[in-house]
């Protein structure tokens, strides 16, 4: 026995694969020989990874919002920021569900059961940690009493204001990671056509539009106006 063997109480040939337990993690998905296509490892790479990032940006939301409830803000600035980020390789992960071929698709799409991404747990999770910090924001706004257009106009509040702004940014990536995953959709399988849930995919690219936090995208126009006058 050398140094080096492993000593960690998992299986796994090596400490790296027992900790991380990649036994387990590469055995999640559909061998060659269940493959209804091939791109099928590609489809639930890119979905598996996606829900393990989505399940670190929640985890960051939700440590954020305790601590902007501890009025402690440093810490929970840096871990939006992180979360935030969480959400842009998600986004960026779909580049790959382009490179499939619409009617390769249609192959795999025939074994998703009724399996719709409205049913991620990652989607979910980001919309009850999403609103919780949202509160916490308002909380502490209210406390201070600060108006949403003075966290602009006072310039005396900086780790409010920036607080603000991770929270536009937060919106912003889960908004951009919508819209690019209705694009997504709408190459591969149409823009007329009904999903595996029997949600229409123009309903989907509708869904765009939403905000978590709306106050925060009407404040700039109300800042506008206000330079206006």
């Amino acid at each position: 026995m050398t140094d080096f063997e492993p000593v960690l109480p998992f299986p796994g040939a090596s400490d790296y694969e027992r900790y991380l337990q990649t036994d387990a993690l590469l055995a999640l998905q559909r061998t060659p020989e269940e493959w209804a296509h091939r791109d099928e490892l590609l489809f639930m790479t890119v979905h598996q990874s996606s829900e393990l990032w989505l399940k670190l940006a929640c985890a960051e939301v939700e440590e954020a919002t305790r601590l902007v409830e501890a009025r402690t803000l440093r810490p929970a600035l840096r871990l939006l920021r992180r979360a935030a980020a969480c959400v842009k390789y998600v986004e960026g992960f779909l580049e790959h569900l382009e490179l499939m071929s619409p009617w390769e698709y249609q192959t795999i799409r025939k074994v998703l059961g009724h399996g719709s991404g409205f049913d991620s747990p990652g989607f979910r999770e980001i919309r009850r940690t999403s609103i919780a910090l949202g509160t916490a924001f308002d909380a502490l706004r209210r406390e201070r009493g600060v108006a949403v257009a003075e966290i602009y106009t006072r310039g005396d509040d900086d780790d409010l204001y920036e607080l603000a702004e991770c929270l536009t940014e937060w919106d912003e990536r889960i908004g951009l990671w919508r819209f690019r995953h209705y694009k997504v959709v709408a190459r591969i399988i149409g823009e007329d056509v009904v999903g595996t849930q029997g949600t229409p995919v123009e309903l989907l690219g509708g869904l765009v539009k939403f905000q978590l936090y709306p106050e925060l995208w009407r404040v700039r126009t109300e800042l506008t106006n206000l330079s206006n006058e």
